[in-house]
């Protein structure tokens, strides 16, 4: 398989999911957010919430930012337009 079909493999397998979902749509909302915050949101273990955010990162969608102990996440803004882009091809493709 080429890198660039896993890519789209596992973004689309990532965002499938519905607490992935909410947390993506929760950044974009807020510009970033942190694991603790994603706990408060989704209201699952922290555990829990760390492999989700390990899923979207290993996705690519979302990057993370060290600031003394927090990890901040942000959206990987590129790959979501590539992903789009994807999402037109398919779209205008006959």
């Amino acid at each position: 398989m080429k890198p660039e079909s896993q890519f789209f493999e596992k973004a689309i397998s990532a965002v499938a999911d519905p607490y992935r979902l909410a947390i993506l749509q929760e950044i974009s909302k807020n510009g970033s957010i942190r694991c603790c915050d994603v706990v408060g949101l989704t209201g699952l273990s922290q555990p829990t919430c760390s492999h989700h955010i390990k899923l979207l990162s290993e996705s690519d969608l979302i990057e993370c930012r060290k600031e003394g102990r927090s990890n901040f996440f942000t959206l990987n803004k590129q790959n979501f337009k590539k992903l789009g882009q994807y999402f037109d091809k398919l779209a205008t493709t006959e």
